[in-house]
């Protein structure tokens, strides 16, 4: 399965211990992650001046990520009804690389109107999917 994990998930996943953790390391273990330069932009701002990680650290996460992952350098936004327009962007990306799952603990993804093509799900509802077979490579 292709998954894209958005800012939120991989902040949480590189800052804490818990559920996004487990889904990193699941990704990147069964399945195909995806990225781009927005995503890892965005992750980078998060990380540098709301969770104040050390630039070093920073730079070796977009290293890491760089290395492991799929990518994209942009997409149009998709015509689907979403609260904030970088979430546009976001989703466009994700649909342009062909991800089956955008994994994200965004309300307005998750709250956006189906798109054809890729399932939005809460980490939650991704780790219940695996866990339950439902997907891999």
């Amino acid at each position: 399965m292709k998954a894209f994990l958005d800012t939120s998930v991989l902040v949480a996943a590189f800052a804490t211990r818990g559920l996004c953790a487990d889904v990193l390391r699941t990704v990147l273990a069964e399945h195909e992650l995806l990225q781009s330069s927005t995503l890892l932009d965005e992750l980078t701002r998060t990380l540098t001046e709301k969770i104040r990680v050390p630039d070093a650290t920073v730079r070796e996460i977009v290293t890491f990520l760089r290395a492991t992952a799929s990518s994209t350098e942009s997409a149009e936004p998709v015509p689907v009804k979403v609260r904030d327009p970088d979430d546009a962007v976001i989703l466009g990306e994700a649909l342009s690389m062909g991800a089956d799952v955008l994994v994200s603990g965004d309300k307005d993804l998750l709250d956006a109107a189906p798109v054809p093509g890729i399932r939005v799900l809460t980490p939650r509802q991704f780790w219940d999917l695996v866990r339950k077979g439902g997907g891999g490579r």
